[in-house]
């Protein structure tokens, strides 16, 4: 009489390794109490979206709080869907945003005794863990063809039944050992599939982290737990890694949750302790005034590469995403001027159900306070490492004066209200081209000097033949301003602005003006960070030849 063991043996005649094998392999981990074991499980399918990386935040930021472990595992079993380079592209871009796990994948090299973290790499560990399932009868060898599938879709769907594997259209689900084992004998092609003792009438209660007690429908799907080319599913994979490696938390997003009937009752089957499991919201977009999932194909914002090739400070996106995570983060930062994320501790209770709609405003918000808060090293030395790759016009005037670039980020940074001009590294060149004497040339030619068209332009010309003679750049600022103030008083502004305003019309225009003509005549704009700082830097010969410049204009 052929058993459960044979046919087991027939179809794994090399595992030798037991369950209880594996549990002496992959020990309890030993935590302080309340300690949380997370994990960041991408597919090397492709870019990291921007709602993978909110979740790999979240489980990094949970065991962080926690004294815990946060592991990367690379779920790489679908390898038709693998696109090559992904999986080590996915590990630089999390080092980026400082994401960095205690253990685990790590591009070219694994961290940790719980791996292999590859689940590729995992295979026996599964086939290990089928081969009792099937001496248990916890699962089976299932002959159907695709043929034979699709005919029980169509019965299905012309019955208006629950489409799927189960019940009575599980058609191989009571077969004899005997006639299993004979036709693996045969050579015909099978896969291996959960028996699910669920009934989709019944419901089950779970708890969810962050939405409390759910009411779900029972599962009673058998679903394939090996596939044909002897790979594991999700499905199952998850539950094994996730028991060997010992997590006690899954943070994944809320589209997972009708599968959690499923993976609770694997883990039930399997006798494993099932880890805590909290749905995230999705992130979302408005279109046609409807909320919908941000969408790889419709939206560049969905991919991480967006952010990093645009420029902003990696982590300005954390900070953002942090307050689409937690509710109370904003209040936070208000309260205690800190940005910190590592200071905020994050709490499960206080996450919106609900998708958060995805806000550029308040992303670039964050973006400019984070990089008005860097010292002028700093955010030199970054927008030029991003420049090297991604702006070749900002590298080449970084590289022309390196020095003399710190100083023009320097304007009105290092004090207690810091201008804010830049949301990312790609905003820079656009603001300070100006600075380049061949790019101000550009300017001039392509748009002129917007002066304003209710100054007389022979006010302006005068005060411009007159200016040079009044620059004063060797002193302070005050200085400076003084000097300024005597040219425009004599050609005519008014440098009092109390009794510029109190009746304008007795005056050709006030030192209000005549600044702005100056910030035209050496920006080619109206509005620029402090003036004295911008003369000071371009340097006197420069500043006379802008002004013969826009002479010969007028």
């Amino acid at each position: 009489m052929i058993t459960r063991n044979d046919l087991a043996n027939l179809i794994f005649p090399d595992i030798t390794e037991t369950i209880e094998d594996l549990e002496k392999r992959y020990p309890e981990r030993k935590l302080k109490e309340g300690s949380y074991v997370t994990r960041f499980a991408p597919s090397p399918t492709g870019f990291l979206h921007t709602g993978s990386l909110f979740t790999a935040m979240i489980a990094h930021k949970i065991a962080k709080d926690t004294d815990g472990i946060f592991y990367i595992r690379l779920e790489d079993t679908d390898s038709k869907r693998e696109v090559e380079g992904s999986a080590g592209k996915l590990i630089d871009q999390l080092e980026k945003f400082n994401i960095l796990p205690n253990e685990g994948f790590l591009g070219k090299e694994e961290k940790g005794i719980y791996g292999p973290y590859k689940q590729s790499l995992r295979r026996d560990i599964y086939r290990t863990v089928i081969k009792q399932m099937i001496i248990d009868d916890l699962a089976y060898p299932c002959f159907a063809t695709p043929e034979d599938l699709e005919k029980l879709r169509e019965e299905q769907t012309a019955l208006k039944e629950i489409t799927g594997y189960y019940g009575k259209y599980a058609i191989y689900r009571n077969l004899s050992v005997e006639e299993a084992y004979n036709k693996i004998q045969n050579n015909e092609p099978y896969v291996i599939r959960f028996k699910s003792k669920g009934d989709h009438n019944n419901k089950i209660k779970v708890k969810d982290m962050i939405r409390g007690e759910l009411e779900l429908t029972q599962n009673d799907q058998d679903i394939v737990i090996l596939k044909s080319d002897g790979l594991p599913t999700y499905h199952f994979a998850h539950v094994v890694d996730d028991h060997f490696m010992r997590t006690n938390l899954v943070t994944r997003g809320e589209e997972w949750l009708p599968s959690l009937p499923l993976h609770i009752e694997m883990f039930s089957a399997l006798h494993f302790k099932a880890p805590k499991y909290a749905h995230l919201p999705v992130i979302m977009k408005m279109e046609d005034e409807k909320r919908r999932k941000l969408s790889k194909r419709k939206d560049p914002e969905a991919s991480v590469d967006y952010f990093l090739e645009k420029g902003y400070e990696p982590y300005s996106l954390l900070v953002y995403l942090m307050t689409i995570a937690n509710s109370n983060y904003e209040d936070y930062i208000v309260t205690s001027k800190d940005l910190n994320i590592d200071n905020f501790k994050y709490s499960f209770k206080k996450m919106s159900l609900d998708g958060a709609l995805f806000d550029n405003e308040k992303l670039n918000f964050y973006a400019k306070e984070i990089l008005s808060r860097m010292k002028k090293e700093e955010i030199a030395s970054k927008s030029y490492e991003w420049a090297r790759t991604y702006d070749l016009k900002l590298k080449e005037f970084i590289e022309k004066d390196y020095s003399r670039y710190e100083t023009i980020l320097n304007i009105e940074r290092e004090k207690k209200n810091p201008r804010k001009d830049y949301a990312k590294y790609s905003d820079i060149y656009p603001i300070i081209s100006f600075f380049d004497n061949d790019e101000f040339n550009n300017l001039v030619k392509s748009n002129g000097f917007d002066f304003n068209k209710n100054i007389d332009k022979e006010l302006i010309k005068e005060f411009l033949i007159n200016y040079p003679s009044f620059i004063k750049l060797d002193e302070d600022e005050s200085s400076w301003y003084n000097k300024t103030k005597e040219c425009a008083e004599k050609v005519g502004f008014c440098v009092d602005m109390k009794a510029y305003k109190a009746d304008p019309s007795l005056y050709k225009g006030s030192i209000n003006d005549a600044c702005e003509i100056l910030r035209v005549v050496i920006t080619t704009r109206r509005v620029t960070p402090n003036l004295f700082a911008i003369l000071s830097i371009l340097k006197e010969e420069e500043i006379k030849r802008r002004i013969d410049l826009a002479i010969s204009s007028l």
